[in-house]
């Protein structure tokens, strides 16, 4: 071989062994889970993004959180991908609204071992009923018939009091020092916020914030669909329609991951505005303030069907 062929050789070999060497760094960077620090830190596993936001806000940097719920995905309908069961497998703590709410998930649940669970819907918070001062009659024999476990609205997260004992709950679990996710100043100052906002009327996607009303002290909405997300019979929808003319309804909220087609229909037979409204905070980064930031965003969304 000549010289000039032996350079070349081996300027491919010392090439060739970068390259793996490089990939090899990369593939071990890209499993923090297996090496460093962060193996280290406890593992919390949540159903939904809400409460992935609320342990977030709890546990800082203190553990790792993750979601199982898809962006596009309601919250009554999470399930166990396969791809999640050995993460599931590796979780210290993993947390759910309960079976009323997550009915698919509700006996892989049940054979979590309890020292390993939290089951949100247990724990001793404050209660909101569905949205009942603006109840529209339901037909007999309507899908709202197959989702009378959601008498009581289980979007206890929108309520930032329920939101602090819930987080208590997970830094105890995870020996922390217990401190609120929201101090009592910023509830009160977005209390404040709403508080010309208290009479008006408006119509929402589905009944789920009857926890947020409460909270800040709000009068409450009409609802397109019922508490799980699920589509009212017609003789409701005349009824929401009647309503909404007789309030002078300002807007209507509707919610990122469910189709809106019925709210688009009854927003051109109104001639009222179309606004997001996201209860689920899909688009709310977890950081360490990541509940604070999220009802600060809620509020800020509710606001813009009136300014």
């Amino acid at each position: 071989m000549s010289t000039v062929k032996k350079i070349q050789y081996n300027v491919k070999l010392t090439a060739l062994a970068l390259m793996a060497l490089f990939f090899s760094a990369s593939s071990l960077a890209g499993e923090p889970d297996k090496t460093g620090l962060t193996a280290q830190k406890p593992l919390i596993i949540t159903t939904i993004k809400p409460l992935a936001i609320i342990a977030k806000s709890a546990v800082a940097d203190n553990a790792r959180v993750e979601y199982l719920q898809a962006a596009v995905q309601s919250a009554h309908e999470v399930s166990f991908p396969v791809s999640a069961l050995n993460r599931i497998e590796q979780a210290n703590l993993i947390i759910w609204i309960g079976d009323g709410f997550e009915a698919r998930i509700a006996k892989p649940m049940a054979l979590l071992s309890e020292a390993r669970r939290l089951t949100v819907m247990e724990l001793d918070l404050l209660t909101a009923n569905k949205n009942q001062s603006e109840e529209i009659d339901k037909e007999a024999g309507s899908d709202d018939d197959h989702h009378h476990n959601l008498r009581f609205d289980p979007h206890v997260w929108l309520n930032p009091a329920n939101a602090n004992i819930v987080a208590s709950i997970i830094q105890q679990r995870l020996g922390l020092a217990i401190s609120p996710i929201m101090e009592s100043a910023q509830i009160e100052q977005l209390k404040a916020d709403l508080e010309p906002y208290k009479n008006k009327s408006f119509l929402t996607h589905h009944d789920a914030y009857a926890h947020f009303y409460k909270a800040f002290g709000l009068g409450g909405g009409l609802s397109i669909r019922d508490a799980s997300g699920a589509s009212q019979g017609a003789r409701s929808q005349y009824r929401l329609r009647q309503r909404a003319q007789e309030v002078d309804a300002s807007c209507i909220f509707i919610e990122p991951q469910y189709a809106d087609k019925d709210a688009q229909v009854l927003a051109r037979e109104l001639q009222l505005p179309l606004t997001i409204l996201d209860p689920q905070g899909f688009d709310q980064p977890l950081n360490n303030n990541s509940y604070g930031e999220f009802m600060t965003g809620l509020v800020a969304q509710f606001k813009v069907c009136f300014d």
